[in-house]
């Protein structure tokens, strides 16, 4: 019995000696933020519990891919050193000024949110009035919380946090969902605002989640189902999509590695690490080689039978997150390097252009992306159409630009985001159309500026400024995308004159979009006067625009680039350590 007795002691020893080993690890790796200063408990489980849901397609195991055991690698530094000659008293009480500017925005529209559509997904700012369009589940409180937290709303955040933690992901006002939409909107709002505050429920709400999403994953070929149905999530009745969007399969990583990482429970991991292999596998093979095209075929595999690729929607975040999968992965996973570069090489060749000017006009040195038609037997063909959506390409050249060490991508990241921002300048609001087709130059050098012939007429948009020759779509829905390149480029490159850039474009979207007490999409950049008021306040208003608004007139530390990773909706996810180096 005493032989039996040290037997047990000695076990338990030795798990309790493994679990403090692993706690140390995750904290002082950087996988855990550190204990919060101030804590509080209000978390309420949801009525389902996912886990114990029968799995129709169970993933053995011994499938189960483990997260990289090699300790994360010293990454290339990101951000620019900024001195104390950069930082003067004058530099940061302009700063200062303008963020102030900012948080009054946020503090504006969320008072409008708290006030007219608590608890529901977004509010309407001109009917004050609230609309559920995200499965009931108040995707602004979720979606804002690092915000919050960012900007030193504390009372606000802790506010939110509590209504947050007593979600009941089985109280839902939608039978169907977006898998992409519901993973980087609160997903991604979850771990963002644990890692950044260290309160447990959020995690656990997280798990919860996490735990239903992974049902997507439960269908015959075990590829997900962006189509969420819920009644046949349960019954194992999910079936992947034959035209499903890369970026709703592709933009599912970052998140689900995080979770694995704070949790310990792979299978998020695996699920998502399986999408890569087949994403890696199929690069070479498409149309384009080197791009996927907009829509997979995921039913009969991962099947990239289509023609038409691009940056823009449906195709976008699927690319932003090589780089980034690179970074939370600490460098260790090759895989994610060799895509974004093969990727980006082909984008340079076939999608990016720079814009073609009249002859009287000053021809910016500018860089737009488009669209491109292939079939796969050397006929390629340019489309010019530029989407908001594609402003963030900016960013995510820069950022890859500065993890693979390719010095050309930076500077291909600068012209892609200061052509948002000169695309901005010139509307009459001061603000960027949501799509519009363009005249690019041509030729072998189609990246460099150029301008019509002396003799030369632009051949449409006769009325339009510059390049543009015909606005597609005339709406601004207070999207992000321009400012977020605007703002990884400051961090990146310390060049002053983006601040003047950000904050004309700050000052031209409040004017253009305030309503009485809040901020609406309007139906039209191009006009002079009062601009029309569409009725909508997306979550990303807060979660995304206004965020990193707030972030580029901050102290370049708070929510450093090389401490933080953003997933597509502005949601800055803790890095492992050990800190980078100064390459």
């Amino acid at each position: 019995m005493a032989a039996l007795a040290t037997t047990k002691r000695f076990q338990r020893l030795a798990v309790f000696t493994l679990v403090a080993v692993t706690l140390t690890y995750l904290f002082h790796g950087g996988l855990l933020p550190a204990a919060p200063a101030w804590h509080f408990t209000s978390f309420k489980p949801s009525t389902y519990d996912w886990t114990q849901r029968p799995q129709a397609h169970p993933i053995p195991e011994s499938d189960i891919l483990p997260l990289p055991t090699e300790s994360p690698r010293t990454l290339p530094r990101i951000q620019h050193r900024f001195s104390a000659e950069e930082l003067t008293e004058a530099h940061n009480s302009t700063q200062r000024h303008r963020q102030d500017a900012v948080r009054f925005a946020a503090k504006r529209a969320w008072g409008a949110y708290q006030k007219y559509a608590w608890g529901h997904d977004e509010l309407k700012p001109k009917t004050l009035t609230a609309v559920d369009n995200f499965g009931g589940w108040g995707a602004t409180l979720v979606d804002s919380l690092d915000t919050l937290w960012i900007m030193g709303l504390k009372k606000e955040f802790a506010q939110a946090a509590k209504f947050v933690e007593r979600i009941d992901w089985e109280s839902t006002t939608a039978g169907e969902l977006s898998l992409f939409e519901t993973n980087i909107r609160f997903l991604g709002g979850l771990l963002a605002a644990y890692d950044l505050s260290g309160e447990e429920g959020l995690l656990k709400k997280a798990l919860e989640l996490g735990n239903m999403l992974y049902a997507a994953f439960d269908t015959p070929n075990h590829l997900p189902a962006n189509s969420f149905k819920i009644r046949k999530a349960k019954e194992g009745l999910l079936v992947a999509d034959r035209r499903e969007s890369s970026a709703a399969v592709g933009t599912l990583s970052l998140e689900f590695t995080r979770l694995s990482q704070l949790t310990g429970d792979l299978k998020f991991f695996s699920v998502t690490d399986r999408i890569k292999r087949d994403f890696e596998r199929t690069q070479d093979g498409t149309k384009l080689p080197g791009l996927w095209p907009v829509f997979l075929d995921l039913q009969n595999g991962f099947l990239t039978p289509g023609s038409s690729f691009t940056l823009g929607a449906s195709a976008d975040s699927a690319y932003e997150y090589l780089s980034k999968m690179h970074e939370l992965l600490g460098g260790v996973d090759p895989a994610y390097e060799k895509m974004h570069v093969k990727a980006m090489e082909t984008a340079k060749k076939h999608l990016l252009f720079s814009p073609k000017f009249r002859e009287s006009e000053v021809a910016a040195d500018i860089l737009f992306s488009g669209n491109v038609n292939a079939n796969g037997a050397g006929i390629i063909e340019l489309e010019a159409e530029v989407q908001h959506l594609g402003c963030f390409t900016g960013g995510m050249f820069a950022l890859g630009g500065k993890l693979f060490n390719r010095p050309e991508d930076v500077e291909i990241g600068e012209k892609l985001a200061r052509g948002c921002g000169w695309a901005y300048a010139v509307m009459h609001t001061g603000v960027m159309p949501e799509v519009s087709d363009m005249i690019p130059c041509d030729g072998p050098d189609r990246l460099k500026p150029c301008k019509f012939g002396k003799d030369e007429k632009k051949p449409k948009g006769d009325d339009l400024p510059g390049p543009f020759a015909y606005l597609r779509d005339n709406q601004y829905l207070l999207r992000p995308e321009a400012i977020e390149s605007i703002f990884i480029l400051y961090r990146i490159t310390g060049k002053k004159d983006l601040l003047e850039v950000a904050w004309n474009m700050f000052v031209s979207i409040e004017q253009a979009t305030r309503t009485e007490f809040a901020n609406s999409a309007i139906s039209n950049v191009d006009v002079g006067g009062e601009t029309g008021k569409i009725n909508s306040m997306e979550s990303f208003w807060l979660a995304e625009t206004l965020k990193y608004f707030y972030l580029i007139f901050s102290d370049p530390d708070l929510i450093s680039l090389d401490e933080y990773v953003f997933n597509t909706e502005a949601h800055p996810l803790r890095l492992p350590k050990p800190p980078r180096g100064d390459v």
